[in-house]
């Protein structure tokens, strides 16, 4: 589908917050996530759900944050990639199963959002691509992620938010640990 979609790409910012919170609905996203799972401990996102983690995105944003690339079909987002520096994801620096293996810096991408309509067509790659583009016009050096290894092949959407393996592997992502059997973490060097 993404062959006859002419996407475009953007860093979200103060500007297209609006087509953000409408890619998000009420709702958030996932269960009133606003995307700020990876970044907040998990009691402070627990409590947060709705509103507040809302507030706390927006906050990011409007302090000229990078926090993600939008997607955008006929001038409307579709797609969401989170992309910051891996510090700025708190569950990761104290995640046991993707704890640092080294010194690197690296800018993590945690999870994905995409409209329904859009989904299994081929925008996660799309949005790769574009992170790949956005880290080479920036000079960094390292993208990490931590994608699953569906179980199924029919795995349900809810499951899909960071990312399938094939498609990192696709885009030339390397596993560079593994103490998951369902949870690799892989790197796209630049």
């Amino acid at each position: 589908m993404t062959d006859s979609l002419p996407l475009t790409f953007e860093p979200l910012s103060p500007s297209n917050w609006h087509q953000f919170e409408r890619l998000f609905g009420e709702k958030g996203a996932c269960g009133g996530c606003w995307c700020m799972s990876f970044r907040l401990k998990r009691a402070d996102f627990e409590e947060g759900k709705g509103q507040s983690n809302k507030d706390a995105m927006k906050e990011l944003v409007f302090d000229n944050r990078m926090t993600g690339l939008l997607a955008f079909y006929e001038g409307e987002a579709i797609a969401w990639l989170s992309m910051s520096p891996r510090e700025e994801f708190v569950k990761l620096e104290n995640s046991r199963i993707h704890k640092r293996i080294d010194n690197t810096a690296v800018w993590s991408i945690p999870c994905f959002f995409i409209a329904k309509p859009f989904r299994r067509n081929g925008v996660s790659m799309e949005l790769l691509k574009a992170a790949i583009q956005f880290a080479k016009e920036k000079n960094i050096k390292v993208l990490e992620a931590y994608p699953t290894i569906p179980y199924n092949p029919k795995m349900p959407d809810t499951f899909a938010w960071i990312g399938f393996l094939s498609s990192f592997e696709k885009a030339e992502f390397q596993i560079v640990d593994q103490k998951s059997k369902n949870r690799p973490m892989v790197r796209y060097y630049l």
